[in-house]
C-alpha cells in the first residue's frame, strides 16, 4: 500500500465514525494545521445583481435566469512558518470546481487602526422594535423597544435579545502562525455550476500537505414563499431540501417618521428564544443545529413554515425584507486518525473540515412580494393592482411610498 492510499484510508477512517476532529483528550496535541471550508448556496433576493457580492468578500459569479449562485469561503491557519522565502498556500480542486487548476491563499491585508468615531451632529432619532418566535400574533412582552435617543444617553431597556451562539470560523489570523484565506487577489470567484465533489489537495510552505475526498457538495437552493393571513399576519413557507438539519428566519423591516425622517426600524426572527447574531449568522454544526432545535432557537429540519406575527407586519408597512437559513451537512478529516485506543495519545498533523447552508431572501413592500423565486410575487389584498414586475417597480414601491402598481 503506498504513502498516499494509507493516507486516505486514514481520512476515511475518520469520516465513517464521525469523529469531532476540534476536540483533544488529554495527552493530544493541537493539529500542526486547521483548514476550514464554507460552501453555501444563496437564492431569491440576494442572488440577484451578479457580481455586487465580490465587493463584501461574497464569491458570487455573475448569474441571472433563475437566480442561483454559490458562495465559497477557504481558511488556513498553521502553527509554523515558511519553511522557506514567502508563505505561498494553493488548494488544488476537481476539475468540477471550474477554479482553473488551483486557487492561491493568501494572507489578508493588515487592517487601518480604528479612528475616533465622530460625534452626531444632532441627538438620534428613532426606535428599533424586536420580535421573535413563530406564531400569528406577538406573545405579551413583546416588542423590546429600543430607543435610540435614550440609548445615547446611556439607558439600556431591560430584556434586551442576544446571542449565546459562538462564531466558530475556526483558523484565523489570532490563533495561527500563519494565515491564508481566499478568496484572495486571484481573481477567481466560484461559479453556480461549480461542484466540489472529489479529491481536493491543500499545499503550503508552512503545514504539511492536506488532501481529502469530499463526497457531498453545494445545497440545493431554497424557494420560499410569503402569504398574508386574515389576522395580517405573513406565513413564509417553503419546500424541503436534502441535507437540511436546521432553519432559521430572520426579517428586518421599518417605518418612515415624519417627514421622511427615520422613524422606527424592526427586527424578527424565528428564533422561539429570542437569540440574534453571534454564530446564527454563520454555517452551524450538525450537532450544534441539533442541540439548538431543542431550545427552539432553530426550527426542526422537518419544518416547512414559520408565521411572521401580525405586530410585526404592523410595525413594518413600508417595507420588510426577509432572508431564510438551512444549515447543512459537514464533513470532517484529520492525519493520522484519532488511535481507537482512548488512552494512546493523538497528535494529528492537520484537521480539516466542510460545512454547507443554503439561504433565501426576499422582500416585502406596499402590498406587493419579491418571493425567492423570482415570479412568486403575489399581490396583499384584494384592490385588484398587479405589482410592477422587476426590480425597478420593487424599489419605486419602497422608494415612493406607492403600492408598486
Amino acid at each position: 500500500m503506498s504513502f498516499v492510499t494509507k493516507r486516505r484510508v486514514a481520512i476515511l477512517a475518520v469520516t465513517a465514525v464521525a469523529i469531532p476532529v476540534a476536540v483533544l483528550a488529554a495527552g493530544d496535541t493541537a493539529p500542526i494545521a486547521r483548514y476550514d471550508m464554507r460552501a453555501g448556496t444563496v437564492s431569491g433576493f440576494g442572488a440577484m445583481g451578479g457580481g455586487m457580492g465580490r465587493g463584501m468578500g461574497m464569491m458570487f459569479d455573475g448569474g441571472g435566469g433563475n437566480n442561483v449562485q454559490h458562495e465559497l469561503y477557504l481558511r488556513l491557519g498553521s502553527s509554523q512558518g515558511p519553511a522557506s522565502g514567502k508563505a505561498k498556500a494553493d488548494h488544488f480542486m476537481p476539475p468540477a470546481a471550474n477554479l482553473g487548476k488551483s486557487v492561491a491563499l493568501t494572507a489578508p491585508a493588515r487592517s487601518e487602526p480604528a479612528t475616533e468615531p465622530e460625534l452626531l451632529p444632532e441627538k438620534p432619532k428613532g426606535r428599533l422594535l424586536i420580535f421573535w418566535g413563530c406564531g400569528e400574533h406577538a406573545p405579551k412582552g413583546q416588542p423590546v423597544v429600543i430607543d435610540f435617543a435614550k440609548v445615547a444617553a446611556g439607558q439600556m431597556p431591560a430584556g434586551m435579545p442576544g446571542s449565546a451562539v459562538i462564531r466558530d470560523w475556526g483558523p484565523n489570523a489570532a490563533n495561527s502562525k500563519t494565515f491564508a484565506r481566499w478568496p484572495s487577489e486571484d481573481h477567481k470567484f466560484v461559479k453556480p455550476d461549480s461542484s466540489l465533489i472529489g479529491a481536493h489537495r491543500v499545499v503550503s510552505t508552512y503545514a504539511p500537505e492536506i488532501d481529502f475526498t469530499l463526497a457531498k457538495d453545494f445545497m440545493a437552493p431554497l424557494t420560499a414563499r410569503t402569504a398574508t393571513l386574515p389576522s395580517g399576519a405573513s406565513r413564509v413557507s417553503w419546500t424541503a431540501v436534502p441535507g437540511a438539519t436546521a432553519w432559521l428566519a430572520f426579517l428586518t423591516g421599518g417605518k418612515m417618521g415624519p417627514g421622511g425622517q427615520m422613524g422606527d426600524m424592526v427586527m424578527w426572527t424565528s428564533s422561539a428564544d429570542r437569540q440574534f447574531g453571534g454564530g446564527l449568522a454563520d454555517w452551524i454544526s450538525p450537532d450544534q443545529a441539533a442541540s439548538l432545535v431543542k431550545t427552539g432557537t432553530l426550527m426542526a429540519p422537518s419544518a416547512t413554515s414559520c408565521v411572521v406575527p401580525a405586530e410585526v407586519t404592523a410595525a413594518s408597512p413600508d417595507f420588510r425584507m426577509g432572508t431564510l437559513t438551512a444549515f447543512g451537512p459537514q464533513e470532517s478529516f484529520a492525519y493520522p486518525p484519532r488511535p481507537a485506543d482512548p488512552k494512546v495519545a493523538w497528535h494529528p498533523e492537520w484537521t480539516a473540515r466542510i460545512r454547507h447552508r443554503s439561504t433565501t431572501s426576499w422582500m416585502q413592500a406596499q402590498g406587493m412580494d419579491m418571493g425567492s423565486a423570482m415570479g412568486a410575487q403575489q399581490p396583499q389584498g384584494n384592490s385588484g393592482c398587479k405589482p410592477k414586475r422587476g426590480l425597478g417597480g420593487m424599489l419605486g414601491g419602497v422608494l415612493s411610498g406607492g403600492d408598486g402598481c
